[in-house]
């Protein structure tokens, strides 16, 4: 009889197998887990453990296994959801993912205003022409204060030159003879002033290599960071990344061609460069700086890894101690430049907010006036000159916006991270154009269109608010910074075109039958405060829709309300009982009533412009 070795008999191992036994990996919170438990050890270990009821020392077992599931279970899936930015709660990680976004925080975004300026000057001859003296047009310097009349601040941004000529010698300015003094002449010149506040901030710098140094301003809400200088009068360049070395730097053209172009740009080395970063906590900008040694002359591109290596040369049989410093591989002057023993002079402006977008006519004070006239000009005729200057702002203040919550925030950023710096989809366009610094203002709301007469074409209707939060017709001045803001980031073959999105004014009026019991007035009040906060124009898009079932819903979840008898929603133009809806459309809601969802021009947003006398009800 042959045996076969090789094979084990079954039977004779069949002992050593180890039972296969069930379990459930699906349970995710303490009851699940201390059932799966519970079933689990009466079916395995009902021999040793038969009492499991609470007071037990089974039970006592089951609930910590079962407590413990539920801890890992619930720390599992926070931690999962805070890989996500649409389910990130801590402040640490949004912030986190914001920035791999590239999404870049900003605070509060002051308000652009276009300043018009009058002084008085007197006339000469020149040939056969009686014109203002062009000797004594004086230059209003940058940094000159107004004020207007609710107390808000104004700074001018660039220097207005009053005597400034074409190439021609023909002045740029308007003028026209005064009225009351046929030898005086009336001047004026249109200059751009922001409501964000210029400081100015000194830091100490030790003589100690650190790289990446960080700095923080004190302010909150900074815009803009003007100027960065060392006491060595080296000049900071704030770039994008730190590996980005040139930047663009503006001259002023004096060349014929300067009444065409005024500015030139020049490609500049930047060696010494930094990085802006904002904290949404805090409100707080941090400044950092590059890597490098200003004392090494390291200006490799990429590091040389020899530096570092073991030094092994010829045939050595013992090997003495070394010490190897990976850090000097971050002393490369490839991302910049780290200050050391000097001190940095920061110039920034910050501040902002929907209480700098003023009204016309509002700017009409100067608190400080800053003049350089024409060394040839006598002390009298300064003083005349200079009494003379008056402001005013023939348009509104706009661009001045609150800080974005973080909703604004978590939305930009799911378009931002995929559009790469350039613009393909609409998603990446208006994600670029929340985007925007906010030292050029900043846009309330964006809509996107195609445009049917050019298929290369897509249309961008914004919108502004003024002070009070109102909707307002964007200004000139932010449209031509968001167009030169697009400009660089458009593919060549598109184009955008910018329009304003009017408002849509509505009122609601609605009938409800109160309960007898209840106060019929407190029940209004109630319902017109819900409907004020639900139709917030915060609330509401460019082309957003407005379902009335919303608005009855809200009226029935009202304590107090038996059922609704009418809801009814009227368009307001013109000036309707004093109340001005200047700019608004008007529109039929009856043909634009879908079902129950009223849909608003195109390219227009809802807004009801005055919920206190707009939302009315009516109780039977």
């Amino acid at each position: 009889m042959a045996i076969d070795r090789g094979r084990p008999n079954p039977n004779s191992i069949k002992k050593y197998i180890k039972k296969v036994k069930n379990r459930s990996y699906l349970s995710k919170d303490f009851e699940s887990f201390r059932t799966e438990l519970l079933q689990y050890a009466q079916a395995h270990f009902s021999e040793n453990i038969n009492d499991f009821t609470d007071a037990s020392v089974g039970g006592l077992l089951l609930d910590m296994a079962a407590y413990i599931g539920d801890s890992m279970s619930y720390y599992l899936d926070h931690q999962f959801s805070e890989l996500s930015l649409e389910t990130a709660v801590e402040t640490k990680n949004i912030d986190r993912l914001l920035r791999q976004a590239g999404v870049k925080y900003m605070g509060s975004s002051p308000a652009i205003a276009e300043i018009k300026m009058f002084l008085r000057v007197g006339g000469v001859m020149e040939g056969t022409n009686f014109s203002p003296n062009k000797n004594y047009l004086p230059t209003v310097k940058a940094g000159t204060t107004f004020l207007s009349s609710a107390g808000i601040k104004f700074e001018l941004l660039d220097d207005v030159e009053f005597g400034k000529t074409s190439v021609n010698g023909d002045l740029l300015c308007e003028y026209k003879i005064a009225d009351d003094n046929s030898s005086t002449f009336i001047v004026t010149k249109t200059g751009y002033a922001t409501s964000a506040s210029d400081t100015t901030e000194t830091f100490i710098i030790p003589d100690t290599f650190v790289p990446f140094r960080k700095i923080t301003l004190t302010s909150t809400n900074v815009s803009e960071i003007i100027s960065i200088t060392d006491s060595e009068l080296n000049e900071y360049y704030e770039v994008e990344s730190l590996s980005q070395d040139t930047v663009f730097k503006k001259f002023k053209n004096t060349g014929k061609d300067r009444d065409l172009v005024s500015d030139s740009l020049k490609l500049t080395p930047a060696p010494y460069r930094f990085i802006a970063m904002s904290d949404r906590t805090t409100g707080k900008t941090t400044i950092r700086f590059g890597s490098g040694d200003a004392d090494t002359l390291d200006d490799d591109i990429i590091p040389d890894p020899s530096e570092l290596a073991l030094p092994l040369f010829g045939d050595r049989k013992t090997i003495s101690r070394f010490s190897l410093d990976p850090n000097l591989l971050l002393k490369t002057k490839t991302l910049g430049i780290s200050p050391k023993n000097t001190t940095l002079t920061v110039r920034y402006r910050s501040g902002g907010g929907l209480d700098g977008n003023v009204g016309s006519n509002q700017i009409n004070g100067i608190k400080s006036l800053i003049v350089d006239f024409n060394d040839s000009v006598p002390i009298t005729d300064m003083i005349s000159i200079r009494s003379s200057i008056d402001v005013t702002n023939e348009l509104p203040a706009a661009g001045g916006e609150n800080p974005p919550t973080l909703g604004e925030l978590k939305s930009i950023a799911l378009s931002y991270r995929n559009a790469q710096s350039r613009i393909v989809t609409k998603q990446d366009l208006i994600s670029r154009i929340y985007m925007m610094p906010s030292n050029f203002g900043r846009v309330f709301r964006v809509g996107i269109k195609s445009n049917n007469s050019n298929p290369l074409a897509t249309t961008v209707a914004i919108a502004s608010r003024n002070s009070e939060g109102k909707l307002i017709i964007s200004p000139d001045t932010l449209k031509n910074n968001l167009k030169e803001y697009l400009n660089q980031y458009r593919l060549i073959t598109d184009a955008i075109d910018i329009v304003d999105a009017l408002p849509a004014n509505i009122a609601i009026e609605y009938s409800i039958v109160a309960n007898p019991t209840m106060n019929k007035n407190a029940v209004i009040s109630k319902i017109n405060a819900d409907i004020k906060s639900f139709t917030m124009i915060e609330n509401f898009q460019i082309d957003q829709p407005l379902i009335i079932s919303d608005i009855a819903n809200m009226i029935l979840n009202t304590n107090g309300v038996i059922s609704v008898v009418s809801i009814e929603i009227k368009s307001l133009t013109g000036t309707v009982s004093g109340r001005s809806y200047l700019n608004s459309v008007g529109f039929n809601t009856s043909l634009n009533n879908d079902r129950g969802i009223i849909h608003p021009p195109k390219g227009t947003i809802f807004e009801i412009r005055y919920p206190n006398t707009d939302i009315k009800g009516k109780a039977i």
